[in-house]
């Protein structure tokens, strides 16, 4: 993809900066595809707070420096290309813009400061156990008190609820009104009395989804973001940004990389796999993939920095950058063969660093059962479609 010379200057700055400031065990964690504790992506975070790095794309009056859309995703992907963790964007990108679109002057000076810092970790609590991916579904209710709301009810595939501070959710507060209508968006203190978070052990050994669990857990009003039954509004505001991220471009750059070296370094038969037809062929049409998929996402760039909404087209690059990953994931494993299919993070900690097994065979196997949730995750594959024959199609 062409890109101007500041840009490429850019991307010249960003990668010095990863180069030279990124923690060695962090590289590390990241290169053999293990999970990140949280007290590590914390300091990570803290670094890139201290440069003015961890939320650039914020406005100035924020402690943001003003990044543009390509700008933000350059330095993601340059983040990838170098061995550091994917920034979580539930709390920078997410509810972040949501606070300054739509909070209060007090709900804005109590949290932004903290996330901008890289203090305070937050979740998503959208998704529920009998609504999916149907936002408009939600069944958790909170009634109205003489201080604020009590809450009951639960949500589930919340992504690293185990290591957040707080909590944004869409709630019911109004049973007889239309499902959109009778939503409301509150923010709870996950240290909060009747919170209860139980961890999902995925197949792969990480936490990386979580039930959430609301028992009468009391919220102030004062932690109502916009008016009590107009939720979805806001809920709903976010996604279109979040799933021109969620192509993931850095991400299949990252796995590209692997799978390359997987080619460059395995042979079959005698013969490197980069040799091997099959091999070469899947290659081939996955980068293809990818060269596809980063055009269309610069159209989308454009789009957002011409000051355009992005549109509902954008759930084609979530679409497309989700189930890439999976197939980059898929090659990998099969390049590797029987040496793929270790499922035992603790077989890189056995033994002398000479001695460990190879990080990308090691790991393969959980990073490609991580990679399945990257299609649900978001919005699954099939609401995608959906919104695509609706919003975009007319069918």
């Amino acid at each position: 993809m062409f890109e101007t010379r500041e840009l490429t200057e850019f991307r010249s700055q960003a990668r010095e900066f990863v180069r030279a400031n990124l923690p060695s065990d962090i590289r590390d964690m990241v290169r053999s595809g293990r999970q990140i504790p949280r007290e590590r992506t914390i300091a990570w975070y803290q670094i890139l707070a201290s440069h003015g790095y961890l939320v650039p794309h914020w406005p100035r009056e924020w402690g943001g420096q003003g990044w543009t859309v390509q700008q933000e995703l350059a330095f993601e992907e340059e983040l990838c290309n170098n061995d550091a963790p994917e920034i979580i964007m539930v709390s920078f990108s997410m509810i972040a813009p949501i606070l300054m679109r739509f909070g209060t002057p007090a709900q804005q000076q109590r949290f932004l400061p903290e996330i901008a810092a890289g203090r305070q970790w937050w979740c998503q609590g959208y998704s529920e156990p009998n609504a999916g991916s149907d936002l408009a579904s939600v069944k958790t209710r909170a009634h109205r008190t003489n201080d604020g709301f009590v809450i009951n009810g639960s949500k589930i595939w919340t992504s690293y609820a185990q290591y957040s501070d707080w909590i944004f959710c869409i709630v019911r507060t109004d049973a007889d009104a239309k499902p959109q209508a009778g939503i409301s968006f509150l923010l709870v203190d996950m240290k909060s009395p009747g919170v209860t978070v139980r961890p999902i052990v995925g197949i792969h050994g990480w936490v990386v989804f979580n039930e959430v669990f609301f028992d009468n857990v009391e919220v102030p009003f004062e932690n109502l973001v916009g008016q009590e039954n107009e939720g979805w509004t806001i809920a709903k505001s976010l996604l279109e940004f979040e799933r021109l991220k969620l192509a993931r471009i850095g991400e299949n750059k990252r796995r590209r990389a692997r799978a390359q070296e997987v080619g460059m370094t395995r042979t079959e038969g005698g013969v490197r796999l980069a040799d091997r037809s099959w091999f070469r062929q899947r290659f081939a049409e996955l980068e293809m993939q990818l060269m596809a998929l980063e055009a269309n996402a610069a159209r989308f760039i454009q789009r957002a920095i011409s000051g355009h909404p992005i549109g509902a087209e954008v759930s084609m690059l979530k679409l497309r950058g989700s189930r890439l990953i999976q197939l980059w994931e898929q090659l990998i494993v099969d390049g590797l063969g029987q040496e793929g299919l270790v499922l035992d993070p603790e077989v890189l900690e056995v033994g002398p660093p000479s001695q460990q097994q190879d990080p990308i065979s090691a790991t393969a196997s959980s990073r490609r059962f991580v990679a399945r949730g990257y299609t649900i995750a978001g919005g699954s594959s099939e609401i995608q479609r959906n919104i695509l024959s609706k919003a975009v199609l007319g069918l």
